[in-house]
């Protein structure tokens, strides 16, 4: 390889010892310095050459998984990305590259070849650092990790951090003056720095129970992700056509009806019933397995039936019921008052003990009630010490850009959906797909076709991963900040895009093959190559789901659950849209995470859909009071509550808009200050004379002379100010 022409020993890679491998890095990191543009990228593919793991000398792919981690932690440690973050700002900017792209008829994954060396390394070392492997780290690997994760949230360059450089790369593709930037590397990129240094779903809980703790509130016992483990997947309920077609089948006799639950199997021959379990095992991804990945046998007694979730209840709903008895017992209420029971009768205070016991006091409820505080009393509660964390470093860092951010994120998302129609106005997100020459044969066009839905794919999976891991930090840092980005979505129309995403065949979006395993790296490299024929390429690999797409679905619906928890007017948003159908046809999605999110979307809009649609989707409904939360005193399946009344939405928008802007406004404007009204007055004249100023010396050196002419020489009329009147 090109890379053994700086060796100074005619060995390979793997054969030199460490310090020699030392060197040769620091040599071509020097090299990456240079002004010679070839010579300065020959450097970087070489580099990237052994963050790749040094692939022509290994074997298999094992051996070259070993040598990437080795060759990535040795890279991070000579200072490779201060480097290369320099080196993508300077080819980001490249204006001569801008402007040829912007020149050219159809842009082609050759413009922007070295952008994508510099993102291809960067998000390697990324990725492989951040991997934690307690049986294979050394204290060493480990130090080098937590400094790379302090590192990469810091500022790097013009006190802008990594992920502040790479969200105005995806600003500056979506206004069109970079059409070459390859933007799915730059997404991955961005969600990977964002998930290192923000940390994922586990670390967010870890740190929620901290911070509950602090606060003196009880922490979480349940794990929604265990939970959800063990949740079995719901039967998809039958539509009219598959109701017909089935009493086609058996003769013209309806289908037996399950009355003791949605997700319990059809009476069935032992034949049927089988094959049922084993399609379970495949599209339900469900853990009724033994430890020897066989289904259950049909006599396995289950478990005795329970709701998986413990009830919650708010703070307001105790205070709404306590308000409700009062008047309807005692005739009067007592404000400020959740806790005197005097006058109600036996069974009230056995109600009231039960929704004390599953009171939940949430962070976000502690924050709002903080932020009150500070706004009645901005004297004596002003002061407030903000925690240095990442989440907060990070939304300080975009908040002034925080909504072109969110726009270009769900404009690229539009282009990304499956149910996107091409258009001429909108954005090009194949400029790093796409060949300068078009495929001249079948089989070409055939691996183009797979490579273009695989880019959208990926595309979509970073958007999705990163809108939720940011929504999820930003809930727990503080929720008004939360409230910031989510109000910014929904203004940018994320939730009609959303439904808009899922309105497709959903089962066959989660079971696209766009991948061909035969040219996937490292295998394309190590190894006998097989020859791609266009029966490979049909035949795909043998997973019957695309775990890329599931994932994207999730974090879609998860996303959407965020944006229309406990506020009324997005859920009348889903209730506009249309978007009970659509969630149902995803319930055909045998997965019990996917599906609970679903049933929480059809949950909340219950209400607000009508008796007949109950009344037709009593298995929809069984299925939400099985695997959903209940919240206590919340009657979803009826609607006779206050809030299905109608409801001015544009005020609650408003009003949570001004409280957004007053925290943002107070915590983060420096140049307005806070409010000079409130501001203390000296009005001592002693201590106001005695300040020292500073005086300019032009108002020294003309200030007798201006004495002179406007006091000593200038005749005063005293009569004209004794007429005057006196405002005491």
């Amino acid at each position: 390889m090109f890379i053994l022409l700086l060796f100074t020993e005619d060995k390979k890679w793997t054969e030199i010892d460490f310090e020699a491998r030392r060197m040769h890095v620091v040599h071509l990191l020097n090299n990456v310095d240079v002004a010679k543009r070839d010579q300065r990228m020959k450097a970087a593919r070489a580099i990237l050459y052994l963050a790749q793991g040094n692939f022509g000398e290994v074997s298999c792919e094992e051996e070259q998984m070993e040598w990437t981690r080795k060759n990535c932690f040795l890279i991070y440690e000579c200072g490779a990305l201060n480097v290369f973050v320099e080196l993508l700002c300077l080819e980001a900017g490249n204006l001569v590259a801008a402007t040829t792209a912007l020149r050219k008829p159809a842009v082609s994954i050759v413009d922007s070849s070295d952008l994508r060396v510099i993102l291809s390394l960067l998000y390697i070392m990324v990725e492989t650092l951040r991997r934690k492997d307690s049986s294979r780290d050394s204290e060493e690997e480990m130090k080098l990790r937590t400094n790379l994760q302090c590192e990469i949230g810091q500022p790097i360059r013009e006190d802008d951090s990594l992920a502040i450089i790479l969200f105005n790369m995806v600003t500056k593709f979506c206004s069109g003056h970079a059409p070459h930037f390859p933007i799915k590397k730059v997404l991955l990129l961005l969600w990977k720095v964002i998930l290192f240094s923000l940390g994922g779903l586990h670390d967010h809980q870890i740190l929620k129970d901290k911070t509950r703790e602090l606060l003196g509130l009880p922490t979480l016992i349940e794990d929604s992700v265990q939970i959800t483990k063990n949740l079995r997947a719901v039967s998809p309920p039958a539509s009219a056509v598959d109701m017909l077609d089935l009493q086609g089948r058996k003769g013209n006799r309806p289908p037996p009806l399950k009355r003791d639950g949605i997700d319990e199997s059809l009476p069935s021959e032992d034949g049927e019933r089988k094959e049922d379990e084993l399609k379970d095992e495949v599209h339900n991804m469900s853990d009724d397995e033994d430890e020897n990945g066989l289904p259950p046998l049909p006599d396995t007694p289950r478990e005795p039936r329970s709701l998986p979730w413990t009830p919650k209840v708010r703070q307001r709903d105790v205070e709404m019921f306590l308000d409700h008895t009062r008047n309807k017992f005692v005739g009067f209420q007592v404000e400020s008052d959740s806790t005197t029971l005097a006058g109600l009768p036996n069974p009230i205070h056995e109600g009231y003990n039960v929704l004390e016991k599953h009171l939940y006091v949430s962070l976000a409820e502690l924050q709002v009630r903080r932020e009150e505080e500070i706004n009645k009393h901005p004297l004596s509660k002003g002061d407030e010490d903000i925690p240095n964390t990442a989440a907060e470093i990070l939304y300080q860092a975009m908040l002034s850009s925080l909504p072109q951010y969110m726009i270009a994120l769900l404009k690229i998302l539009l282009a990304a959906a499956p149910t996107s129609k091409a258009k001429t106005d909108s954005i090009n997100i194949l400029a790093d797909v796409l060949p300068e020459e078009m495929p001249m044969t079948v089989l070409q066009s055939m691996k183009l076709g797979v490579d273009v839905n695989r880019h959208k794919e990926i595309i979509v999976k970073a958007i999705s991963g990163l809108l939720l891991l940011l929504l999820k930090h930003f809930k727990l840092n503080h929720v008004y900040q939360f409230e910031f980005m989510s109000q910014h979505l929904v203004f940018a129309n994320c939730i009609p895009l959303v439904l808009k995403f899922f309105n497709q065949n959903i089962l066959a979006y989660i079971g696209a093959k766009n991948s061909i395993p035969a040219i996937d790296f490292p295998s394309c490299v190590i190894g006998d190559q097989a020859e791609l024929t266009a029966d490979s390429l049909e035949a795909g690999d043998n997973i019957p789901y695309c775990w890329r797409n599931l994932f994207s679905c999730i974090n879609l619906l998860r996303i959407l659950n965020k944006l229309t928890k406990w506020k009324h007017s997005r859920t009348m948003m889903l209730v506009v849209f249309k978007s009970a159908p659509i969630l149902k046809r995803a319930l055909k999605v045998k997965q019990a995470m996917m599906q609970l999110y679903v049933l929480k979307l059809l949950k909340v809009q219950t209400k607000y859909l009508g008796r007949q649609w109950r009344k037709s989707n009593m298995r929809t409904m069984s299925a939400i009071y099985q695997k959903v939360r209940h919240r206590l005193n919340d009657d979803w399946a009826y609607g006779n509550d206050m809030d299905a009344r109608p409801w001015d939405f544009q005020a609650e928008e408003c009003a949570l808009r001004t409280c957004v802007d007053r925290f943002n406004s107070r915590r983060y404007d420096t140049d307005s200050g806070k409010d000079p009204d409130l501001q203390p007055v000296d009005n001592n004249i002693q201590s106001v004379l005695g300040q020292e100023m500073d005086l300019s010396e032009e108002f020294k050196r003309f200030y007798e002379i201006w004495l002179d002419r406007e006091v000593f020489t200038s005749q005063i009329n005293w009569d004209l100010l004794l007429k005057d009147k006196i405002y005491v």
